[in-house]
């Protein structure tokens, strides 16, 4: 009897299929959603952390065969966090020959004055992050926006504005700022966490932790994050679905009137069913 063919992988023809599996997912998102077209110049938004690492790294790996050409400058945003590493990312940079550019705004102090102690930081930390690097990438002729959510981290907002917010939305691949000045793109949208987080361990990326919003361990996403690792292992495969699900949505079979007409085919008076607020209320007054 053969043996069996996953007793011969060896840990380097792992780290292969790792790489082929991530880079093939990214170049998938990429196609799927227009993320890059010819002539772009691409924003990657590099925090130091896992994922905007290996973001970085597959656009450069795909680059390199891409269909089309497009430029690659890495922006950091230094919030002033102290103890901040502050050449760590310069000297990787530096070292992999790949251009970059360091914002300096301290939305470090803001945020710890604004936000009382023990409450969650992240929503004031994410918009002035936003509003740093919309404008450095205004000024700079960017024309597309790379940062590095994903699948988990999609599937994690998707349950967090349900629970929270009673809202079906999650973070889109690809997203047109309010204003229309700005396309923000997420090339790991089809990667799982656990692949991100092996490969950043074999690539021995130098992490960056974050002390800010890293600290706080009572956060809805990380239960949320929870919950569905949990679901995973009773059964695996289940937050593929429910991601895939995100891709085929039916309005009719939801209850959302400004997406399907539900009123076609119904009577003019269906509105007379609607009890009027103010008659109701001054009923039950009387």
């Amino acid at each position: 009897m053969s043996a069996h063919p996953d007793r011969f992988r060896t840990p380097a023809a792992e780290a292969d299929r790792l790489v082929a599996r991530l880079r093939r997912q990214v170049g998938q998102a990429i196609g799927d959603f227009g993320m890059i077209e010819d002539g772009d110049k691409v924003m990657v938004c590099l925090s130091g952390g896992k994922d905007s690492y290996t973001l970085l790294e597959m656009l450069l790996l795909l680059r390199a065969k891409a269909p089309v050409r497009f430029e690659l400058i890495a922006v950091n945003l230094d919030q002033k966090q102290p103890d901040f590493p502050e050449q760590v990312l310069p000297d990787y940079l530096t070292a992999r020959g790949v251009p970059f550019h360091i914002i300096e705004q301290d939305t470090y102090s803001t945020v710890m004055r604004v936000i009382p102690a023990g409450k969650t930081m992240c929503s004031l930390c994410s918009r002035l992050r936003r509003g740093a690097l919309y404008s450095w990438a205004a000024a700079n002729g960017i024309t597309k926006i790379a940062l590095g959510h994903h699948r988990d981290d999609i599937l994690a907002t998707f349950f967090l504005n349900m629970f929270y917010q009673a809202q079906l939305k999650a973070m889109p691949p690809k997203l047109r700022s309010d204003d229309g000045r700005h396309v923000v793109i997420r090339p790991l949208a089809y990667c799982r966490e656990s692949d991100i987080a092996e490969y950043a361990a074999q690539q021995r990326f130098p992490i960056i932790p974050c002390n800010l919003c890293g600290s706080q361990d009572n956060l809805q996403r990380k239960a949320v994050q929870r919950m569905l690792a949990e679901w995973e292992q009773l059964q695996p495969g289940r937050s593929e679905n429910i991601f895939r699900a995100l891709g085929h949505v039916s309005p009719s079979q939801l209850a959302d009137r400004t997406l399907f007409d539900f009123s076609l085919g119904a009577p003019a008076e269906t509105s007379a069913w609607a009890v009027d607020a103010a008659d109701e209320t001054a009923a039950v007054q009387d």
